[in-house]
Order: C-alpha cells, then sequence, then structure tokens
C-alpha cells in the first residue's frame, strides 16, 4: 500500500507539471518587503559602493562611474572617476559639487538644493519607505538588473516637481541596487550600485571640501 500511494503521489506530481498548473506561490506583501528594507538601512551606519550614473534626456545618453560613500547623519561622498573626474560632496550641511576641470566648485545649501541624489539621503536618516515614497507598489512589468531582485515602485515626496516616479530595485538580501529616477521632462537618470559594504569605518573628513586655490567658487543658495 505504501509503494503504492508513493506511485500514485508521483504521478500526480508528474501531471501537475505536464498540465501547466504549478502550485501556487505566496507573492511577497510590498509592505513586508518595504519594512525589511527599512530595516536594513536603520541599522546602518556607513555605506561604501561602487556606482554607475546613467543619464538619458535631451536625446543624449551620458554613463559616469566612480565610487560613493554614505554616512549618518547625512553624509555623501561621490567620486566620480570616470570619463572625467569629477566630485559632490554632501557635509550634512552644504552640498559642493567640484568640476577640476574647468576649476570651477558650486556651493549650495542641501536644505535648499534639488539634486537627484537627494533619494538616497533618505537612507541616512530614518528609513521609511512607505512614508518617502507614495504610493508604493511592485513593478512587475520592469526588467531586473539582477536576476533574483525585485523592483519597487513610488513617487518620491516632495520632489513631484520634478521626478514623477522612482524605481527602487531590492536584492534578496533587502539590500538597494538600483535606482531609477524618471523625470517630468522625461529624462531617466539610473544608479546601479555593486561592492557595497556596509559598516566600514569612514573618517568624518571624507565629507568635508576645501576648494584648493585658484578654484571659482559659485555660491547658490537658491539650489539648481
Amino acid at each position: 500500500m505504501k509503494l503504492k500511494a508513493l506511485l500514485a503521489s508521483v504521478v500526480l506530481s508528474i501531471w501537475l507539471l505536464l498540465s501547466g498548473s504549478p502550485p501556487a506561490f505566496a507573492l511577497p506583501n510590498v509592505n513586508t518587503v518595504a519594512r525589511q528594507v527599512d530595516d536594513q538601512y536603520n541599522h546602518l551606519q556607513t555605506l561604501e559602493a561602487d556606482f554607475t550614473e546613467i543619464y538619458q534626456g535631451s536625446g543624449m545618453e551620458r554613463t559616469e562611474s566612480g565610487k560613493l560613500w554614505l554616512k549618518k547623519p547625512g553624509k555623501m561622498r561621490w567620486e566620480y572617476r570616470s570619463p572625467e573626474e569629477k566630485l559632490f560632496v554632501d557635509d550634512g550641511r552644504d552640498g559642493w559639487l567640484y568640476l577640476p576641470v574647468e576649476k570651477q566648485v558650486r556651493k549650495s545649501s542641501m536644505k535648499k538644493l534639488n539634486d537627484l541624489r537627494s533619494p538616497l539621503a533618505f537612507l541616512l536618516g530614518k528609513t521609511k519607505l512607505e512614508k518617502e515614497l507614495s504610493g508604493l507598489s511592485f513593478a512587475p512589468d520592469i526588467q531586473t538588473w539582477q536576476p533574483g531582485d525585485m523592483i519597487l515602485r513610488g513617487v518620491p515626496r516632495g520632489m513631484e516637481d520634478t521626478v514623477r516616479e522612482v524605481l527602487l530595485e531590492i536584492t534578496p538580501e533587502y539590500r538597494i541596487a538600483r535606482l531609477l529616477l524618471y523625470g517630468v521632462d522625461d529624462s531617466i537618470t539610473e544608479y546601479r550600485f555593486s561592492n557595497q559594504k556596509q559598516n566600514v569605518s569612514v573618517p568624518d573628513g571624507q565629507f568635508r571640501f576645501t576648494p584648493a586655490p585658484g578654484t571659482e567658487v559659485i555660491e547658490d543658495e537658491a539650489g539648481n
């Protein structure tokens, strides 16, 4: 009887596979995924990663890459290394965009700065995706960068004038691997993050900027 039952079970399994009727699996809940991402970044103190930035808009496409450091509270350093060197530093109060080739730096108040790197700033505070992104949902229609990842979509609160939608690619470890920002001007800015290292030692000096002699400093208190 046990052998007959086993054979019947095997036959049933094969029939289910061949009939195209696989057993139903529960899909993850978007709120649960959001909370897992929140928990991942609320325990984060520092982050080091390689990044690639891809911009598409106004009939052009531009790809840049470099290294990124984040540190709580509210500090960022983006070192662009290819194809040209430039630097974006946020010391938690002011943002500095330094263009060595032009010997020019633009200084802006981070409270007023309307910069596309700003959506990452929520990772440096008390993260709550459901609060930062309205209409949070899955985006199964978007191809993931890496297999096994999932994509969330929403509208970043406070940036509705410039960004109509943001997509976050989430890894199985609930890390953000990719960020896509869809501008109201139909532009797309994409950030890809790799070689992420969490809670590594990053000195505060990484987030200070002092213009080199001969550098033109442009004060832009109203933001870009």
